[in-house]
């Protein structure tokens, strides 16, 4: 593993350890899968990818169960749009995190992740809850084109 992904994995055992909950073994996997690729992944490309890298097939529910329980501990995220999964930019840093804004590349289907501030989405939230809509996620997924796509095409 590259310096960056054990410091990486070191912090998310840290942030697990702090939670009460175990890093196991096949779920920091699941997670080293996901910081290995440039692009999200859905589970069935997670599948094939620990398969290839570990040499262990797990069943694609297991994988969905690993999955659900990195979401619920903050180190990866899903694009509902995509129905994709990706780790979370952010794991290894020790600033307070913001909501999660996923810039998504419709040409090369790279994906930035952007903090959206607090007192904006304090803002966006009071007014959706004017008109009596209750969110369910705060997560905004917004597509695009990036900018090594942009300069490609010129």
């Amino acid at each position: 593993m590259s310096e960056d992904i054990d410091r990486i994995i070191q912090k998310s055992y840290e942030a697990c350890a702090l939670a009460g909950v175990k890093l196991t073994d096949k779920r920091k996997n699941v997670l080293v899968v996901l910081l290995g690729s440039s692009t999200p992944l859905s589970a069935y490309e997670i599948v094939e990818r620990y398969k290839t890298q570990f040499g262990e097939m797990l069943p694609v529910m297991s994988v969905y169960r690993m999955l659900d329980f990195l979401i619920q501990e903050k180190l990866v995220h899903k694009l509902e749009t995509a129905s994709q999964y990706m780790s979370c930019a952010h794991i290894a840093c020790d600033h307070q995190h913001e909501t999660p804004q996923f810039l998504i590349c419709d040409q090369c289907g790279s994906v930035k992740e952007i903090g959206i501030k607090k007192h904006i989405m304090a803002e966006l939230e009071r007014s959706i809850q004017s008109t009596g809509f209750t969110l369910a996620h705060q997560q905004l997924e917004l597509h695009g084109v990036c900018k090594h796509c942009q300069d490609s095409s010129v």
